[in-house]
C-alpha cells in the first residue's frame, strides 16, 4: 500500500520556508546534503502534537501552529538593540559569546579575552568543511528542524586541564518580530578541566518570535563543569531548547535551568553518564505566570556502573499558567551500583493554574538505589497567616514563601556570584507579579 504525506497549511508555509533560506544557510555541498535529508524527517513528522508520549503534555500543533519565517541577518538598529540587551543581561567578568536573530555578533562578543583560554569558532565557519555537527539520528521533528535551518552557533574546545578563570557566557538576543531563529552550539570539555557555562534566551524589542536551539556537550574524564541556563524570552515568544550531553568518567557536571519568560518553552536534554564515577546534579526552576506553558523534559542515562544522579525541580506557577516536568532515569543492564534520585514540586498559587509531573524509573540492573517523587500543592495557609500576623503584607510574605520553595533547587549552585544573580532574577518575577 502506498502512504501519502498530507500537508496542512503550516507544511506547506515550512517547505516554502527552507527552498527560500536555503541560499542563506551556510555549508558545504555535503553539508546542504544533510541539511535536506533532515527536513525530509522533519516534514515527515510534522510538528510535535500530543499522541506523541514524549510530547503529550506540550502539544505544538496547537499551541505553535506554523513556524515562523526564518529572521534576517541584524542590520545596525538591531545590533544597537542587541547591545543595550547585553548590557542588561551580561555576567559580571564572563566572557561573553552573543548571537543576535541566530547570527553571531563578534563586535558584541568577547572573542580575543576568550581565545586566550578555549579554542573558538562559529558554526558557520564550521560547517564550511564538515557537515558533522548537523548529523542527528533523532527521530524528534524538532530537533531535525533545527538540523535543517540553523543559522549559527560556537563550537567551543577546552583543552585538558585548563582552569578557566571566568564563566563563558552565550547570549541569545531576538530582535526580530514575527520571525524564526535557529542555532546549534557544541562544546567540548577537555579531561581535568574546569569550566562553567552559561546560556542566556533574551529579547531586544522583539515579540512573537521563535526559538530553536540545540547544544551539544562533551565532557572529558576528571572535569568539574558547571552549566547554567537562564530563559528570560518575551511574554509572547516560543523557546524549544535541546541538549546532547555525554560526561566521561569521574566527572562533577552540575546544570541548573530557570525559566522566567516565554508563551511556550520546553527544555529537552538527554545526559548520559558514560565513565564510572561520575555525579551529575540535575536541578531547576519555572517561574511561570498568565497563560505561559514552561515544560522541562530530562532523560538522565545511566550507562555505567557506579554513578550518582541527584535531581531536583521546582515550579511556581500563577494565574492560568501551565508547567509540564517529565523526567525519566534510565539505568542499563551493565550500570550496577548506580544511585539515581528525583524530585519534583510545584506550587499552584492560583486555582486556573496546572502542572504536570511525570517520573519515570528505567531500571534494567539490580544492585542499584534509585527513587523518584512528585508532589503539588499550594501555599501553607498558616505559614501565610503566621507571616501576616507578623505585619507582613499577603503578597510580601507569599514571595518569602515562594523563595523559600525555589531555594533548595537555586542554593545547588556553587559559584557564589551566579546564585545571587539567579536569586536576583526570581526576585525580579516576584515583583512583577505583585
Amino acid at each position: 500500500m502506498n502512504v501519502a504525506v498530507a500537508k496542512t497549511g503550516s507544511g506547506r508555509a515550512v517547505s516554502d520556508l527552507f527552498a527560500s533560506a536555503e541560499g542563506r544557510l551556510p555549508g558545504s555541498p555535503s553539508v546542504i546534503a544533510s541539511r535536506r535529508e533532515a527536513f525530509e524527517t522533519y516534514e515527515r513528522l510534522g510538528l510535535p502534537h500530543r499522541r506523541i508520549e514524549e510530547w503529550k503534555y506540550t502539544d505544538l500543533r496547537a499551541l505553535v501552529g506554523e513556524v515562523l519565517p526564518l529572521a534576517a541577518a541584524p542590520d545596525a538598529a538591531a545590533l544597537k538593540r542587541a547591545a543595550d540587551a547585553v548590557k542588561a543581561h551580561a555576567i559580571a567578568g564572563a566572557r561573553k559569546l552573543v548571537l543576535v536573530d541566530g547570527v553571531f555578533a563578534a563586535d558584541l562578543s568577547d572573542v580575543r579575552a576568550l581565545t586566550a583560554e578555549a579554542g573558538f569558532r562559529t558554526l558557520r565557519e564550521t560547517l564550511e568543511k564538515d557537515a558533522g555537527l548537523l548529523t542527528t539520528a533523532s527521530t524528534d521533528a524538532v530537533i531535525a528542524l533545527n538540523a535543517a535551518m540553523a543559522t549559527d552557533g560556537v563550537v567551543l574546545s577546552i583543552a585538558d586541564g585548563a582552569q578557566l578563570s571566568a564563566p563563558i557566557q552565550i547570549i541569545h538576543i531576538a530582535t526580530a518580530a514575527s520571525a524564526s531563529a535557529f542555532t546549534r552550539s557544541q562544546v567540548v570539555i577537555g579531561k581535568g578541566a574546569r569550566a562553567t557555562l552559561v546560556e542566556s534566551f533574551v529579547a531586544a524589542g522583539a515579540k512573537a518570535y521563535q526559538v530553536n536551539d540545540a547544544v551539544i556537550v562533551t565532557v572529558g574524564d576528571d572535569a568539574d563543569v558547571a552549566h547554567i541556563r537562564l530563559m528570560d524570552d518575551a511574554p509572547d515568544a516560543v523557546n524549544v531548547t535541546s541538549h546532547f550531553v555525554t560526561v566521561g568518567a569521574n566527572v562533577k557536571l552540575n546544570f541548573f535551568n530557570m525559566t522566567t519568560g516565554a508563551a511556550v518553552s520546553r527544555l529537552q536534554g538527554l545526559i548520559t553518564l558514560a565513565g564510572e564515577g561520575s555525579e551529575l546534579s540535575a536541578n531547576g526552576v519555572n517561574l511561570l505566570q498568565k497563560t505561559e506553558h514552561g515544560d522541562t523534559t530530562l532523560v538522565v542515562d545511566h550507562a555505567v556502573p557506579n554513578c550518582v544522579s541527584r535531581e531536583v525541580f521546582r515550579a511556581v506557577i500563577d494565574d492560568r499558567a501551565h508547567s509540564v516536568f517529565q523526567g525519566r532515569i534510565i539505568v542499563r543492564p551493565d550500570a550496577q551500583k548506580t544511585d539515581g534520585k528525583m524530585m519534583t514540586r510545584a506550587l499552584l498559587l492560583s486555582d486556573e493554574a496546572e502542572a504536570d509531573n511525570k517520573p519515570e524509573l528505567e531500571i534494567f540492573a539490580d544492585d542499584v538505589s534509585c527513587g523518584h517523587g512528585a508532589t503539588s500543592g499550594a501555599l501553607d495557609d498558616s505559614l501565610l497567616f503566621y507571616l501576616k500576623a507578623r505585619g507582613l503584607p499577603e503578597k510580601q510574605a507569599q514571595a518569602l514563601l515562594i523563595q523559600a520553595f525555589v531555594g533548595e533547587a537555586v542554593e545547588q549552585i556553587a559559584d557564589d556570584g551566579l546564585r545571587e544573580h539567579v536569586i536576583g532574577i526570581a526576585e525580579r518575577w516576584l515583583e512583577r507579579r505583585s
